[in-house]
């Protein structure tokens, strides 16, 4: 994020409110959440389940309403405040704003090819003839490392981590300058998360789109993110540098993420899991040599 670019999203005072389950009022499930993205940058979101991440990212959205804060996105545009913004502006927005799940099969629909799926968002904002739609179909599902012939086959024909691929193809038909990621590794194997992270990286390299990467995987934020921010009970609690943050954490919570994390090395693994046992007092004591 240069300076004189401005943020490509810029989150006020942020906080979202849903109804009690037992009726009784309303919870607050984000509180006073302020958050930059800036052009071509990514911003790693973690923390636990229920931590207000996914509620966040669907503010962004559009998909619930905030009951205070301002959500600005635009930079160097002068931006503006798109968190009241109305369904026919939203649905401009879309061209710029995109987003890929956890789950790529349920966002795409089973009963339509892949090229269908694909020139969707291509139709809403412009309408290519079709030969110049199937062009940019291939182009796409190219970039993401997609056989040609799967523009006319249909979702369940594909793997895991195929489908995801397509599900970011989607999302980039249009150009967008920003792609909310809501856990969108957490449902494949190590091997193909690993396929998916470094395809992400090739996309923003040559695109400069924006991604804020919701994940509760250290790993994947450390791999991608140039920031990270941490959410605890809607709160941020510590943002910064991916690298800082991760190697120096500030907050007491920051540090639990981070010491409940798993090594890739199976001796700091089991030395950390001993420390943590013996700081809790769960191990019995060493008997003593007797000679």
């Amino acid at each position: 994020m240069t300076a004189d670019s401005g943020p490509l999203l810029d989150v006020q005072d942020l906080a979202v409110e849903y109804p009690d389950l037992r009726g009784r009022g309303r919870r607050r499930v984000l509180d006073g959440v302020d958050l930059l993205v800036g052009q071509g940058e990514t911003v790693g979101l973690i923390g636990e389940s229920g931590s207000g991440k996914t509620t966040l990212g669907r503010a962004i959205l559009g998909l619930v309403k905030p009951s205070r804060g301002s959500i600005i996105f635009g930079g160097a545009d002068g931006g503006e405040d798109i968190a009241a913004a109305s369904r026919r502006r939203r649905r401009a927005l879309s061209a710029e704003l995109q987003a890929v799940f956890q789950d790529p099969f349920s966002s795409l629909n089973p009963a339509r090819t892949i090229a269908q799926a694909l020139i969707e968002p291509v139709t809403v904002h412009r309408r290519p003839r079709r030969d110049a739609a199937e062009r940019e179909v291939a182009s796409m599902l190219g970039r993401v490392g997609m056989p040609p012939d799967a523009a006319h086959r249909y979702p369940r024909e594909f793997s895991g981590g195929q489908r995801q691929r397509i599900a970011i193809a989607r999302a980039l038909m249009n150009s967008p300058r920003l792609i909310i990621c809501d856990e969108p590794l957490s449902a494949l194997d190590l091997s193909v998360q690993a396929q998916i992270l470094n395809l992400l990286a090739e996309l923003q390299a040559e695109s400069g789109v924006g991604y804020l990467l919701i994940s509760h995987d250290l790993a994947v934020v450390r791999h991608l993110a140039h920031r990270v921010a941490v959410l605890h009970e809607g709160r941020i609690v510590e943002s910064g540098g991916t690298a800082e943050v991760i190697a120096a954490p500030a907050h007491p919570y920051t540090r639990k993420l981070l010491d409940a994390a798993p090594r890739p090395d199976p001796a700091q693994q089991r030395a950390r899991r001993r420390a943590q046992q013996e700081a809790a007092g769960a191990l019995p004591p060493v008997p003593s040599k007797r000679g």
